[in-house]
């Protein structure tokens, strides 16, 4: 919980001791000028600041429940966006005016008195409206990016309560803080957390489809336990998760090191000019001039006449307030202070909101001891249930039908101790929440009953067993089977070409183009790579990661030798390379049959494989010479049709729809990658293609990607209880 706790902490810790500190210095300048009558309109001011930024939190709050899943997350990461500009305007703002900060809100409450109470009151509704509302906001986002509630609020909640403390303590001077330092090493870590909520925003209007590219990741590290203390302290502080995609890691890149780098040559800049100041404005050493009995008799005489009309101008001034507040009762002015913001939240929410379409919202708990309790009042219509796992493991929970063990909705990598939502649109029937947690608890709730007509739901779709998935696992292994013959006698080709004595102009052509197909053939083998185990990195490894590069004595394979090929090495140097990827092959082809393959690796690998290409093919990174990365996108876009082939039967019986939009966009993606081929059955290489050829490319297998991520989820193997 503190890893989710800590951002709310600091941002409540920093924002309140800003607002803190203008209050206390408002209400410092009035106590010494005599005007302690006016500390009523600041409270006034301060109230109405609260109460707005309190309504605001709730308008965001209740809006954004109203909202279907896709625009919550567009919602979301609008606002983390919005957010993102505030906080970093916020700490710019601040290390540039903290030293001057005192001096000009003096100033304003100087201007305030000569006006009436009323400009004094809106002079603190200002100063300190700015700062709640930018906390309402900042702790909304990360308290969304968390996914939980709880642990935010309560680190907002010591880190307010701790910035009051502070303020008081430095108004009575029992404290002392070098304030100047504080907002400088809080504005650079809030700098990092909001770059952290910038990647989380990109993420979010990438899922709800306002920005393409949700799953072309930069990294994917799922395989890691999202429960792990090392997951959630990242993911907690830095809002970095194990899978980004490029768009929120080139957002990530672009934001935090100009930014820090900015603030950090402010401060910097801003220390020396204040240095220089002092130094300027050091007073000189004068001798005093003694003042004569008549100098001081006069100078008496004028402070005892200013005193005189300070003292009547404020009986007149009390006098006025006391008849204004005989027209309008204080309690009238506080109730009115704290009401108009609430009925404006109120009215926004019932405006911006579906109204009766609105989802319902449950409080759900669930540990390794009982699964799903708390659903109360159970009816048909939108649900959001707001899951919160008490156990010590990470779980995957699902909404199902008891009868059909049909999946309505689920969520997956629910750590200990935080709450996200699940929402479901349910007609009348009967539903039940299954839970499986990572130490291989499963357990299911008790069978609920919803009433109404069966009709207006969401679909569940039946749930994948592992014997569902033995047939296809069989035929798609058969293919591979099949295939590995072939691809051994290509490399065999390849392997004689390179044991010639010389390559010769003709030998070299002949060798690249034995190298292509054989690399195809193994390209094509698609699903395969998982089962392969260690055999995957000595037939088809890269360089990178290596300790000697593309020099490295232990680096094999078709890339060792396609980097040979179009760089010029000598026979004598690609012979043993092309023997040895014979031997692995061969190696490969006796292993395989007692290798066994991961049911869940399948439909895992339908999205994988072109996941894969985007990433490394059609970036470049995978190729050493050749350019013939089109020409293995494409045998990797075989492989997956290939793989969807042994797959069909399921999806057709679970989403036929889905399986047609997926075959429209591979016959796209296809008819992009033919483009690319010349007539002479050449690829042509990335960096020849033209930029409108190259972005097709890239888009169409991005939304090919979208259409294929539905697979895995679908045919996932889901837990019984």
């Amino acid at each position: 919980m503190w890893n989710d706790a800590f951002p709310s902490f600091l941002i409540g810790l920093r924002e309140g001791l800003e607002a803190g500190l203008i209050v206390s210095i408002l209400v410092a300048t009035l106590v010494r000028a005599g005007q302690r009558a006016r500390l009523g309109a600041v409270w006034a001011g301060v109230g109405a600041a609260v109460a707005l930024s309190l309504s605001f939190a709730a308008v965001l709050t209740f809006t954004a429940a109203d909202l279907p899943a896709g625009g919550q997350d567009v919602f979301g990461g609008v606002l983390s966006l919005i957010a993102v500009g505030f906080v970093t305007t916020m700490v710019f703002w601040m290390r540039k005016s903290a030293r001057s900060l005192s001096g000009d809100l003096k100033a304003r409450v100087t201007e305030a008195l000569g006006r009436g109470a009323g400009v004094l009151v809106l002079t603190s509704f200002i100063a300190v409206a700015r700062e709640g509302l930018e906390t309402s906001l900042f702790l909304w986002t990360t308290a969304k990016s968390a996914g939980e509630s709880q642990g935010p609020m309560i680190g907002a909640a010591v880190g307010i309560a701790l910035a009051v403390v502070a303020c008081w303590g430095l108004y009575r001077r029992v404290l002392k803080i070098n304030l100047t330092k504080f907002f400088s090493v809080t504005g650079a870590v809030l700098i990092v957390i909001a770059a952290g909520v910038l990647a989380y925003g990109l993420g979010d209007l990438q899922e709800g489809g306002l920005i393409p590219g949700h799953t072309a990741y930069a990294f994917n590290l799922t395989s890691i336990d999202a429960g792990s203390w090392y997951a959630t302290l990242i993911a907690g502080t830095l809002n970095l998760t194990p899978a980004m995609s490029w768009l929120q890691v080139i957002g990530y890149l672009l934001y935090l090191p100009p930014t820090m780098f900015l603030f950090v040559r402010g401060m910097r800049s801003a220390a020396a000019t204040a240095e220089r100041k002092a130094a300027a404005q050091a007073p000189a050493a004068e001798p005093a001039t003694p003042l004569t009995r008549a100098q001081r008799r006069a100078a008496a005489r004028v402070a005892d006449e200013q005193a005189l009309a300070a003292r009547i101008a404020a009986k007149r001034e009390a006098k006025q307030e006391r008849e204004a507040a005989r027209r309008v009762p204080r309690w009238a002015v506080g109730t009115s202070i704290f009401a108009v913001p609430a009925v404006a939240a109120v009215a926004a929410i019932a405006v911006l909101g579906p109204g009766k379409s609105a989802a319902a919202s449950n409080d759900i708990a669930l540990s390794e001891s009982s699964c799903g309790t708390g659903w109360a009042n159970p009816e048909a219509g939108a649900q959001t249930f707001n899951l919160t796992n008490n156990g010590r493991n990470t779980a995957e929970v699902y909404l199902i039908s008891p009868s059909t063990n049909a999946v309505f909705a689920e969520i997956e990598n629910l750590a200990p101790g935080t709450t996200r939502p699940l929402t479901a649109t349910l007609s009348g029937g009967s539903y039940a929440f299954r839970c499986a947690f990572t130490d291989g608890t499963a357990l299911s709730s008790k069978t609920y009953t919803v009433g109404g007509g069966s009709s207006g739901g969401s679909t569940g779709f039946a749930p994948v067993s592992d014997q569902d998935l033995q047939q296809p696992v069989a035929d798609y292994r058969a293919y591979v089977q099949q295939n590995l013959p072939v691809l051994l006698a290509d490399s065999q080709r390849l392997a004689a070409d390179l044991a010639a004595p010389d390559l010769t102009a003709a030998a070299l052509a002949a060798a690249k183009a034995d190298w292509l197909t054989a690399h195809l053939d193994y390209e094509g083998l698609g699903a395969a790579y998982g089962t392969f185990e260690d055999f995957d990195a000595k037939i088809d490894g890269r360089a990178t990661g290596l300790h000697g590069g593309v020099n490295d004595p232990s680096w094999t394979g078709f890339h060792r030798i396609e980097y040979g090929l179009w760089h010029g090495q000598r026979a004598a140097v690609l012979k043993p390379l092309g023997d040895q990827l014979v031997a692995d092959i061969q190696s490969l082809i006796k292993a395989f049959p007692s290798q066994t393959t991961d049911p869940n690796d399948l439909p895992l690998r339908t999205h994988e494989i072109l996941e894969n290409t985007l990433q490394f093919q059609l970036t470049g990174i995978s190729d050493y010479g050749s350019g013939t990365a089109l020409a293995t996108a494409s045998a990797n876009l075989h492989g997956t049709q290939v793989v969807l082939s042994a797959l069909v039967g399921l999806m057709q019986a679970r989403d036929p729809q889905a399986l047609k939009s997926i075959d429209t966009w591979i016959q796209t993606v296809a008819a992009d990658l033919n483009a690319a081929q010349r007539p002479d059955g050449s690829w042509t290489a990335l960096d020849q293609l033209t930029a409108t050829q190259r972005q097709k490319i890239n888009g169409d297998l991005g939304e090919l990607l979208e259409q294929l991520s539905v697979v895995p989820d679908l045919l996932e193997e889901r837990s019984s209880a």
